[in-house]
């Protein structure tokens, strides 16, 4: 996936810090669901892309107890933020 410099994006959403763990994950988790709202991939990958955001958490040190946590928190809440 390739995100073009000054995509408008503003870190991790939700009552959360920002961290280098969580930033390439809120970035790409962002954009894909930007794709779902714009219809051109379908919100049926909602689960993949937090699955990745999860994943990319992990790759980037965060640990596993706040990656479930934040995978759980865009599992339940994210489902607004993906539709079109």
């Amino acid at each position: 996936m390739r995100i073009s410099k000054g995509y408008a994006w503003d870190g991790a959403s939700g009552p959360t810090l920002d961290s280098e763990s969580s930033m390439r994950a809120s970035l790409i988790h962002d954009a894909l669901y930007q794709l779902m709202r714009e219809k051109k991939i379908p919100t049926s990958l909602r689960k993949y892309t937090d699955t990745i955001f999860y994943d990319l958490c992990l790759e980037d040190s965060m640990g596993r107890i706040r990656a479930t946590l934040w995978y759980w928190g865009v599992r339940v809440f994210g489902f607004r933020n993906a539709q079109p």
